[in-house]
């Protein structure tokens, strides 16, 4: 696939501090990209570096096609950029100030009524058009802060935070809107919460102390850092039944050990690919209604817990 955001040994220094070591990325064109690490990680200097606010030390980036350090006005043209904190005239009407934003970006008459109509249509605030901005609730605020980031039809949208300030029905509207992007738009996501990351993101970059540690997609990560137990829940109502399970899969030689987890039975194995298909046989030969039978995934926020810490013992120990 196509990739719309590309780096090269980016590297950005300040001073004695290198804030960015020597980054290689490609985002594939239309996809939603997460972009974690903890603070100071140098997520937002690359994103400065991707928009053109700051000029790598060394290294290169492209941006739908254009090096964001070249300074050509047709990467203004191409991306769009939501800081963390929405910047809004409260005093203007919603569709006052995407006009507004519309006319910087030269649409006029007719292009300009149909363009605003289309954003606020995508966003959900047809209603909400013709208020002031002051009375626009968090949710409503944040989306109309993406509607005017979306007025130049950018190829690629860089967003900080979208949705850390909001509660949850507000976060909700947000991500559903961006899963609406997805296949229209690149969409480069900086977030500290996860759970909204794994939710609507395709693929997953993970930063730390200006290194990128990880960059996968959430299937692949969860297969990288699975540990080997599976979990199987059974019908209630079956203690016998229950009982003979777990005496036969104690006999097995590729279980390690098994664990009650409330109705669930967590069973720790040596091989979970020689042990998945043993444990599907022992089920069905047992006299057992199962209601679920998985092998357990880590969560994104496993996955970043864990390689942050490994990253910071590997630097504690350097």
């Amino acid at each position: 696939m196509e990739a719309a955001i590309v780096c090269h040994g980016l590297v950005k220094r300040y001073g004695s501090i290198t804030a960015l070591d020597h980054l290689d990325l490609e985002v594939p064109a239309g996809s939603l990209f997460g972009f974690l690490g903890p603070n100071g990680a140098g997520k937002t200097t690359t994103i400065r570096l991707l928009t053109g606010l700051a000029w790598p030390t060394s290294g290169r980036a492209t941006v739908a096609g254009i090096d964001p350090a070249s300074g050509d006005i047709q990467l203004r043209q191409r991306i769009s950029h939501q800081d963390q904190q929405s910047k809004l005239y409260g005093w203007m009407k919603g569709r006052e100030l995407l006009e507004f934003v519309g006319r910087l970006f030269g649409y006029h008459g007719p292009d300009l009524r149909s363009r605003v109509d289309e954003v606020l249509e995508k966003t959900g605030l047809v209603e909400a058009a013709g208020r002031r901005v002051a009375g626009y609730s968090g949710g409503m605020r944040q989306r109309l802060n993406l509607a005017q980031a979306l007025m130049n039809r950018p190829q690629v949208l860089f967003l900080d935070e979208p949705a850390s300030s909001l509660d949850p029905a507000g976060r909700h509207d947000v991500l559903d809107l961006l899963a609406a992007l997805r296949g229209q738009v690149t969409v480069f996501m900086s977030s500290h919460i996860l759970e909204d990351v794994e939710k609507v993101c395709d693929r997953v970059g993970i930063i730390d102390r200006g290194r990128l540690v990880a960059d996968a997609t959430m299937a692949e990560l969860q297969a990288r850092f699975a540990e080997p137990v599976f979990a199987i829940e059974l019908e209630p109502g079956q203690p016998t039944a229950q009982t003979d399970l777990l005496a036969v899969l104690d006999q097995s030689t590729l279980v390690e050990g098994i664990a009650r987890d409330g109705p669930v039975l967590r069973v720790a194995v040596r091989d979970a690919s020689r042990a998945g298909p043993e444990i599907l046989r022992i089920l069905a030969t047992s006299d057992v209604h199962v209601a679920r039978f998985e092998r357990l995934r880590p969560s994104l926020e496993d996955v970043f817990l864990r390689l942050v810490s490994s990253q910071q013992s590997h630097g504690a120990h350097e």
